[in-house]
């Protein structure tokens, strides 16, 4: 029997919620697989073995149980130590293998089946395997309707009363979106289990009333939960004014949720007893764990591991605890001492001392919360998961978020992506790279520059912000105006000076500013005042307005304020002010209306501290508007791809490479993969002598370029490794005998150091195009133009895999130096549809391949009419894996 990869190990998270561990099986299994079966009904035995099987006999159990991870795969999925479910194919022939599901009766409906077609399908397709088939009784209506659901494209026969289904498991777009959804489902209900229990239990809260247990109950004691509230202390009758039990067994019912405030050293056994009493997740407010070093980290991942193998989720350790602030829930479950109002805006924060600041600043700005978790190390729930409740959460409008390092980037980003379609979605900036991280939080480095995951999250559509200060400043705008219509902005205030700042921050956000700012007199009345904002709002070629106002002697700015209230609440237009060194008006800035049924609404003009702020807030508000309304392109479908036949390049060339270990694909391997994904290299041919040479170059016509094989030399003109437009036999000999002089002078290794004899392609652009699975972002692609210079100052375009047309424009046109391909200075405009196109052929490939570490296309030239493959690299890792893969799977924080 083989090994399995550790990356089939995985824990998921079901249907209802809970979570499960999937693994391949071994031999041990074989009496938890004979147990479950025993508690199975007969009927459920009849529809998986097709006959009366009471005890599953000893030889069938053996073969079970003992596969070879390649023909034969098998997984168990478990609860604690109980097995609750199976799954298994076995090959058929070189292509297809026979699959079969048995899941306990007692956890029927929970999805299970699904995350089991998607494990066995991606361990399949890795060991060659691209279709299934299953023989099913007619009436096992739940098996069918598993893979009727899966979105694969599903025949059936029916014979000898048996229904034989067969299905090919390579992804579509409709089984992606299927995974999609029900993960986002199980996600999104798994949270909200945390964040509206029915009841609540605090364990380890002490009388002292300083204490961190203390303070906890008496925050959720204030906040008026509106659950049933139970405290456990071994010795006290109370604590906080609050009824303790001795133990979780002392409790009526089972609590929905656990407030944990242990010393580390004891928090597994606790969540190991809340698991054992039917608690549903648990918010682990103790430190020392991951924060403290490697003893920390393995209590912290001890702690994780038991909470999921029972079904739990963790917010936490290291936590500042979660808030509801919904009338129907009030739940203050964090170290806060005071909650912002009840209001629209979801917060997550990964550090303790930053959930304090946030929901200070919240209070301080009026803004309201719907919902605030703090996860600390981040050991488990993730603002993932957080993206995936905030989706659908009807009291949720806008989202802030403070992110010290990404788990899953990859993910977050195709979460964020989805979300912002609906809801602004807002990140403080820190080093999301993973280079300096906190203690505690630990992930994969990227071997991009920070400018990646800026792109990536751009692309998601994510607003960024650099402080708290910025969050909430876009935050204000999100929460209380309109989207802009438009880029289009009015600038109106009682002073010029003020107002000629404002515009110039705004044009250099982004904004147009094509109208004169409207300057009044430094002490303007409100009437003349409400006049000129009246006339502003009126101008249908301003989308925009921002408002300044400074002290004056000739209003009470009170006054202005409410008269700005009211016109911009009946303009429906996006309004920004800024009362520079006026406070107090925040009430004024407020108007209601009445929407003419009876109904009367609170519409408030966003003031900000200094105009730069609310140009700049603006601003984001506006990007995220537009990119909302934005075509974000279609994902390409190619028809020409031979992906079974690319996957056999890279299995043979991994074929005994030990894991970690990298692969430089040879030339030729590396040119048949890309023509496998449609993508087409001018040939070439190796010369090792002037003849060679000549006669290469009459094979292929003139003009021709020799370029030195050799790594050192290879693209490096300056080093005298290249030679371009060569039209003659005769020039040919010179020139090679000129870099073969370089070769004997510079190498003296044993590398090959032949000579290419490659055809010229047309005078164009040369451009580099890249694409590979980063360690932390997943399957990349970049575009940028060849040279030093732009290596000197990373002006290149990056976008995670899968990539959209419109995607694959943006990239191209994003570079400061994009003009050079659009006909600046009379440069010709080039034709970049070509490179285009294999950017999108690009973004398939490692999107399917995680193996594949890195392509290198150098140079790719764009000319007016075509693009020109000159050169490929391909660098393959061994058992690559990825977070973010097409099976179901949590990771750990």
């Amino acid at each position: 029997m083989g090994a399995y990869p550790a990356y089939w190990e995985a824990d998921v998270v079901l249907r209802d919620g809970a979570t499960a561990h999937l693994r391949p099986i071994v031999p041990e299994d074989a009496a938890g697989v004979q147990e479950m079966h025993a508690k199975q009904s007969p009927e459920s035995i009849y529809l998986r073995f097709f006959a009366p099987l009471p005890v599953i006999p000893a030889k069938d159990l053996d073969r079970f149980v003992n596969v070879d991870y390649h023909d034969r795969v098998a997984f168990v999925m478990t609860i604690g130590e109980e097995i609750i479910g199976t799954a298994r194919y076995d090959r058929l022939d070189d292509t297809s293998a026979e699959v079969a599901f048995n899941i306990a009766d007692a956890h029927h409906g929970r999805g299970i089946g699904s995350i089991f077609l998607e494990h066995l399908a991606a361990a399949a397709r890795e060991c060659g395997i691209s279709v299934f088939t299953a023989e099913v009784l007619p009436q096992n209506r739940q098996m069918l309707q598993v893979f009727a659901a899966a979105g694969y494209e599903v025949s059936r026969e029916f014979d000898d009363g048996v229904v034989a289904v067969r299905f090919d498991i390579d992804p579509t777009e409709k089984s992606m979106q299927v995974q999609e959804a029900r993960e986002h489902r199980a996600e999104a209900i798994s949270v909200r289990q945390i964040l509206h229990p029915a009841s609540v239990v605090v364990i380890g809260a002490s009388r002292t009333y300083n204490s961190t247990g203390n303070l906890l109950l008496r925050n959720l004691v204030g906040a008026d939960f509106t659950g049933t509230l139970s405290v456990v202390h071994p010795e006290a009758d109370a604590v906080a004014g609050v009824p303790a039990v001795r133990s979780l067994d002392e409790l009526d019912d089972p609590a929905d949720l656990a407030i944990i405030a242990v010393p580390a050293e004891s928090c597994a056994q606790v969540v190991r007893d809340c698991a054992a009493h039917g608690v549903k997740a648990c918010v682990v407010i103790s430190s020392g764990f991951a924060e403290t070093g490697e003893h920390g980290l393995e209590l912290q991942r001890e702690m994780v591991t038991t909470a999921r193998s029972h079904g739990m989720r963790v917010v936490g350790p290291n936590s500042f605890g979660v808030a509801n602030t919904s009338p129907e829930v009030s739940l203050n479950a964090s170290l806060a001492p005071f909650l912002p109002g009840a209001g629209t805006l979801g917060l997550f924060s990964q550090s303790g001392a930053l959930g304090t600041a946030l929901l200070a600043a919240a209070k301080t700005r009026g803004l309201g919360i719907s919902t605030f978790v703090s996860a600390g190390n981040r050991a488990d729930l993730s603002g993932n998961d957080m993206l995936q409740y905030w989706e659908e959460d009807p009291a949720t409008r806008a989202v802030g978020l403070y992110l010290e390092s990404i788990g899953n980037p990859r993910k977050f980003s195709r979460i964020a992506r989805r979300v912002s379609r609906v809801k602004p979605v807002i990140v403080i900036k820190s080093d999301l790279t993973g280079r300096e991280l906190p203690p505690g939080h630990q992930v994969r480095l990227s071997s991009l520059s920070g400018k990646a995951l800026d792109q990536v999250l751009g692309q998601a559509g994510v607003i960024r912000a650099d402080t708290i200060h910025q969050l909430f400043d876009a935050a204000q705008v999100f929460a209380t105006q309109p989207a802009p219509r438009g880029r289009r902005v009015g600038v109106i205030g009682n002073s010029a000076a003020l107002s000629t700042l404002i515009i110039q921050r705004a044009r250099s956000e982004g904004l147009r500013v094509d109208s004169p700012a409207v300057s009044m007199h430094p002490e303007v009345s409100v009437e003349e005042f409400g006049r000129q904002l009246e006339d502003m709002y009126a101008d249908s070629s301003i989308d925009t307005v921002v408002v300044t106002f400074t002290p004056s002697a000739g209003a009470d700015e009170r006054e202005i304020a409410t008269v700005l209230a009211e016109t911009a609440a009946a303009s429906g237009k996006t309004t920004v002010a800024c009362f520079l060194g006026i406070t107090g008006v925040q009430d004024e800035l407020t108007a209601r209306i009445d929407d003419g049924e009876g109904t009367t609404s609170a519409h408030t003009v966003p003031s900000y501290v200094g105009p730069e702020d609310a140009v700049w807030a603006l601003a984001r508000a506006t990007d995220y508007a537009m990119w909302k309304k934005a075509d974000h392109g279609v994902y390409p479908e190619f028809d020409d791809l031979d992906v079974r036949a690319a996957r056999r390049i890279i299995e043979r060339n991994l074929e005994g490479v030990d894991a970690g270990e990298r692969v430089i694909l040879s030339r030729d391997d590396s040119r048949q993969l890309l023509a496998h994904y449609g993508i087409e290299c001018l040939p070439y041919i190796t010369s090792h002598s002037v003849e060679e040479g000549i006669k290469a170059a009459e094979q292929l016509g003139f003009p021709v370029a020799l370029k030195a094989v050799h790594k050192r030399l290879r693209h490096r003109m300056e080093l005298g490794g290249v030679r371009l437009n060569i039209d003659t036999p005769e020039e040919l000999a010179e020139d090679w005998q000129g870099i073969a002089e370089i070769i004997d002078q510079l190498l003296e290794d044993d590398e090959d150091h032949g000579i290419d004899v490659q055809p010229m392609a047309p005078p164009g652009t040369a451009c580099v195009i890249s694409a590979g699975e980063d360690p932390l972002l997943g399957p990349m692609v970049s575009f940028s133009l060849a040279g030093d210079t732009t290596e000197l100052l990373d002006d290149v375009a990056h976008r995670v895999a899968p990539l959209t047309d419109v995607d694959a424009k943006e990239m191209v046109r994003s570079l400061k130096s994009s003009p050079r391909l659009f006909g600046y200075k009379g440069l010709p405009v080039m034709n970049m549809a070509p490179a285009e196109d294999v950017i999108l052929r690009l973004s398939a490939l490692v999107e399917e391949f995680p193996a594949v570490r890195e392509i290198e296309l150098r140079p790719i030239s764009v000319t007016e009419g075509d693009a020109y493959l000159l050169s490929v690299k391909v660098e393959l890792a061994a058992q690559a894996d990825r977070m973010d893969s097409l099976r179901r799977r949590m990771s750990m924080g």
